[in-house]
């Protein structure tokens, strides 16, 4: 969006481009509660978290809330992987670089071993254990979900070294539903399942994108209702809606959107 046209509506920003500042993303009391028990419990003694929903409801809103209060956290380190889609070489090469550790990815029981002494490292360094953030994880593949579970924990399941957050669709859930990863489906310790929005709640995050852009009028409230009665519960069938309307009121130089 160039300049004038932001300055013809007064905004700061697109408040419906992918790249809003956090401020802009609206926390819940739900997604609030979950990244409060992910840093006051899950950092500090380990483990598996699971944020799950259709696509659209808002995984990557999370994802993003939480990794920016979690980089609040003095000396905690976090990872969040880019390529779920790896296989375990691969994956190897991408724990590698995210927790500075250099791995020969055709030593794969060097690397197991020296991942785990550096997230061990970590943990008696700051008492936190390091996060790995792992979003579409429904993409990845059993063997490295497997590998994982492994890395994460020592003396027999005893002692949890790595905290872990996977956020996926409803494929995820029925993944962790297979035999051959039972054993890390138990061991999820906070969820967060996230549902399709209500027209409140959907009203809600609209007006707290152009309010936080700097135009809180910028659309009418009859459009606004329109907006969120056509939404379909989805927020970023939400967002995608108010985009084509922004294009059109650019290209018409119109002041304001109405219905």
């Amino acid at each position: 969006m160039t300049k004038r046209l932001l300055a013809l509506w007064g905004l700061k920003w697109n408040p419906f481009s992918p790249e809003v500042p956090p401020e802009a993303l609206l926390l819940t009391p739900q997604v609030e509660h979950f990244c409060w028990k992910i840093e006051q419990g899950l950092v500090r003694d380990g483990g598996f978290a699971l944020v799950t929903g259709d696509p659209g409801l808002g995984k990557r809103v999370v994802l993003r809330l939480l990794a920016d209060r979690l980089a609040t956290l003095p000396d905690l380190t976090v990872g969040a992987l880019a390529h779920p889609q790896s296989n375990l070489a691969d994956f190897y090469r991408e724990l590698g670089a995210l927790f500075a550790c250099a791995l020969k990815p055709h030593n794969r029981w060097g690397g197991f071993q020296a991942l785990r002494e550096k997230w061990q490292a970590h943990l008696d360094a700051t008492l936190l254990r390091p996060v790995l953030l792992a979003n579409e994880a429904q993409e990845m593949s059993a063997a490295v979900l497997s590998e994982l579970r492994l890395l994460t924990s020592t003396r027999f399941d005893s002692r949890l070294i790595l905290s872990v957050v996977l956020a996926g669709d409803g494929r995820l859930l029925e993944r962790l539903a297979q035999p051959d990863l039972l054993a890390l489906g138990s061991r999820i310790r906070s969820r967060l399942t996230l549902q399709p929005l209500s027209r409140e709640e959907l009203l809600a995050h609209l007006k707290h994108l152009l309010a936080t852009a700097g135009n809180a009028s910028l659309m009418t409230p009859p459009l606004l209702d329109t907006l969120c009665e056509h939404a379909l519960g989805n927020l970023r069938v939400l967002v995608n809606l108010g985009a084509e309307l922004l294009a059109v009121a650019a290209q018409r130089d119109l002041p304001q959107l109405d219905e």
